[in-house]
């Protein structure tokens, strides 16, 4: 008795060392900003780190055919039952339909879904569905290493590392030129080992917003042929390029066409409707795998319930009935209408923040080129602590704006600030 004590003591202290030789882990970069933002007492400060959409005055909206949608809800809603492991089958259906499918416009995505080609499960936004098909990739890949372009969402790394994956940069973005770095990116993809994962933004590039063409991507996809890469594709901000989910997704559209050809058989697709329909918090978003057949499929979705079961068991369910309520229920229509006035904002305001500028020493030419929630300035670390330190205006080191930050009332006075930092 008193040596099972004596052991119990000398556990207890050793787990106590234990714990207090726990290094400080440093503060998230983004989560950060936000805090030294709240601290600062300076009146014309401008917090443009979050990727979440603020209006015109400065402040956080609720999609009004989402809050129709949650009034539908209100009324309605029987029950607060758990979902199953992979999400309802009625939002995996609205998934497919809607992004493969393009709302029954094609064909290609119709066959795929028919031949039971489509695994999809909901997952907790798009950081869970990247974690999730990490995790999976980890277990069943018969490769490690996955290849993103440089630069990246600073998550991507983390979660790829954790999973146990082997993240390795290709080249993406020139910071000399501002602009794409095309030449590079097809040689570096061409060293890719064979076989292993390549992560591919589907539009709205996080954090450059600099996006690839038609023909760019279709040397892309040649290239990934020939190397027999899988593409995992992240999809954040569909419809945050044009302001139509539509037309966001003609990358989808010719991966689609290329699976039913069996040139590019499988590949993976993680999606949120956090930003589309903004759903911040309620973290819902869903991974999709094409594969080669509908036996495929079944294995597939059998090991994705074993991985997420011991993980968080199954999804939350407000967000997805939102999503099914908008889409099933009449307000479609009225969500694309709400989706495009919040892109015509950002463009407008993008726009305004160019017309301001001084162009005599530094071409701004860039920020009409690139789309979507950010613009990636090509101001360096320095610079950017000036802006900082000088004129409360917190952003990331690497010149990344949260456009959405920006508005008619501190879009000339962000201008000049940025002006002064960057005269010669």
């Amino acid at each position: 008795m008193y040596r099972h004590s004596v052991r119990r003591q000398f556990a207890t202290a050793s787990v106590l060392r234990e714990w207090h030789q726990i290094p400080l882990a440093p503060p998230d970069k983004i989560l950060g900003i936000t805090e030294a933002f709240k601290e600062d007492k300076n009146p014309n400060k401008i917090n443009l780190g979050v990727g979440a959409y603020r209006d015109n005055t400065g402040k956080p909206i609720i999609f009004p055919a989402v809050k129709k949608a949650e009034k539908k809800l209100y009324d309605n809603e029987k029950e607060k039952e758990y979902t199953a492991i992979t999400g309802s089958k009625n939002f995996q259906d609205i998934v497919k339909n809607f992004i493969f499918n393009n709302s029954n416009k094609d064909p290609n995505g119709k066959k795929l879904i028919d031949e039971g080609r489509i695994v999809t499960a909901q997952t907790i936004s798009g950081t869970g569905s990247l974690r999730v098909i990490a995790d999976f990739i980890a277990r069943f890949y018969n490769s490690k290493k996955i290849y993103v372009p440089k630069p990246t969402w600073a998550n991507h790394v983390a979660v790829f590392t954790d999973a146990g994956l082997q993240p390795e940069y290709y080249a993406y973005y020139d910071t000399s030129k501002n602009d794409l770095d095309f030449a590079n990116l097809k040689s570096s993809l061409q060293k890719a080992d064979d076989g292993s994962v390549v992560l591919l933004h589907a539009c709205c590039h996080n954090p450059t917003g600099m996006d690839l063409t038609g023909d760019q991507w279709e040397q892309v996809l040649e290239i990934i042929q020939q190397k027999k890469l899988f593409p995992l594709i992240d999809m954040a901000y569909q419809g945050f390029a044009s302001g139509s989910p539509y037309e966001d997704i003609s990358l989808i559209r010719r991966m689609t066409e290329l699976a039913v050809e069996n040139k590019i058989p499988t590949f993976a697709l993680c999606q949120s409707f956090a930003k589309n329909m903004g759903l911040y918090g309620e973290r819902t978003g869903s991974i999709s795998i094409i594969t080669e057949s509908a036996d495929q499929s079944k294995a597939i979705e059998s090991q994705l319930k074993k991985l997420i079961r011991p993980i968080y068991s199954s999804p939350p369910i407000h967000g997805s009935k939102i999503v099914e309520t908008i889409f099933n229920e009449g307000l479609l229509d009225e969500w694309l209408a709400d989706l495009d006035k919040v892109v015509g904002r950002l463009n407008t305001i993008r726009q305004k923040l160019y017309d301001n500028l001084d162009k005599s020493n530094y071409n701004w030419d860039h920020l009409l080129k690139q789309r979507g929630m950010f613009v990636y300035t090509g101001l360096n670390p320095e610079q950017m602590k000036r802006l900082r330190d000088e004129f409360s205006v917190y952003a990331t080191d690497d010149g990344r704006f949260s456009i959405s930050g920006i508005n008619d009332a501190n879009v000339e006075y962000l201008a000049d600030a940025i002006n002064q930092v960057i005269k010669k």
